[in-house]
């Protein structure tokens, strides 16, 4: 095959999310429904060798950038053992961690050496009776050690911010403040209706537009950064006059799926080409049946090759989108990753 990769849009196939537990220790509303379900049989789970085996395959297909997610990735036992495979590849140019923070500080020396590149935090409020409100948890403190161990260590830290109007909105400008006293770049993210989301309404969203204007009236002017030329960042990033850098990810308001090169395979092995979808491939099952890499990469590519997904734009031409919301919402499978937000 001559030339990049890439879908019936155009899209590259460049990056990759591999969940690595289904387990989460919140119970963040937007992320996992609130009643008790199954969790996936260890059996189900891939090993470190075949998550290790497809993003090897994915690599010779384009990706250059993995991302490991859970649940709460931290919770899979030996990670940076995983870590360390990963980076060991001489194809991976970025090798992230999204965590809820919880765990982070006392993980960090090990994920350091195993090769690590950079942290995304999950961060909502700067509340600790919010968080149990909202995600179940009393550990507040923890994360709030976690990003500043990262941080002390010199490791690359973005702080992803669901804002949810009612809930933290008021909260805005003091995320803010909080990345910038800390050094690292806050992500706002619009609140979308995906994966086990629950009691998701349209009216609960900040916009895109609404976090700029905050942020401009209190900090003054704010300039676009423009992306890179070969990145695909789900993030729209702005400056302010003294050199601080924020983002929003807008995929309620100003979706980016035609730019989109992300996939992610969740802990069970199912791939999904877009967030929005309630269809994956099995990548397990022809793992444990035998099948050889090439046909593996066959399957990869063929499917890529055929994928049309653009799961944020179809819900913004759809007229009556609570009723896509509610039909999607049965269907979900919040284990197919928790933290789906950011990247």
């Amino acid at each position: 095959m001559t030339g990049p990769l890439v879908d019936r849009l155009g899209r590259p196939l460049g990056n990759l999310r591999l969940s690595v537990t289904d387990r989460c220790n919140m119970r963040c509303r937007y992320c996992m429904p609130e009643e008790d379900y199954l969790w996936l049989p260890r059996s189900s789970l891939l090993s470190f060798e075949e998550l290790t085996r497809l993003a090897t395959i994915f690599q010779g297909l384009g990706v250059r950038r993995i991302r490991l997610t859970g649940g709460e990735p931290l919770l899979r036992h030996g990670l940076p053992d995983l870590v360390r495979m990963l980076a060991d590849s001489p194809t991976t140019e970025d090798l992230a961690l999204t965590t809820n923070g919880i765990l982070l500080e006392g993980h960090l020396p090990s994920l350091i050496a195993a090769g690590l590149d950079r942290v995304t935090v999950s961060l909502d409020t700067l509340r600790p009776e919010r968080l149990v409100t909202f995600a179940r948890s009393t550990r507040h403190a923890d994360a709030l050690r976690g990003i500043t161990a990262a941080r002390a260590v010199g490791l690359p830290v973005k702080l992803n911010s669901v804002m949810v109007r009612g809930f933290n909105d008021d909260e805005l400008l003091d995320l803010f403040e909080y990345a910038r006293l800390v050094g690292a770049e806050i992500r706002y993210i619009e609140y979308m209706d995906v994966g086990g989301a629950t009691r998701w309404s349209e009216a609960d969203v900040v916009s895109r537009d609404q976090i700029l204007a905050l942020v401009a009236a209190r900090y003054g002017g704010v300039e676009p950064v423009a992306p890179l030329e070969d990145s695909a960042a789900p993030a729209d990033r702005f400056r302010l006059s003294d050199g601080t850098v924020f983002g929003i990810i807008a995929s309620v308001t100003r979706p980016f799926c035609r730019t989109c090169d992300r996939s992610r395979i969740t802990a069970d092995g199912t791939w999904y080409l877009c967030l929005y979808g309630d269809e994956g491939v099995s990548l397990r099952d022809p793992l444990r049946l035998g099948a050889s890499d090439e046909e593996l990469g066959d399957l990869i590519r063929h499917t890529w090759q055929a994928r049309t997904d653009r799961g944020a734009e179809l819900r913004m031409e759809t007229p009556d989108r609570g009723v896509l919301h509610q039909l999607t919402s049965l269907r979900a499978d919040p284990r197919r990753e928790m933290h789906t937000r950011g990247g």
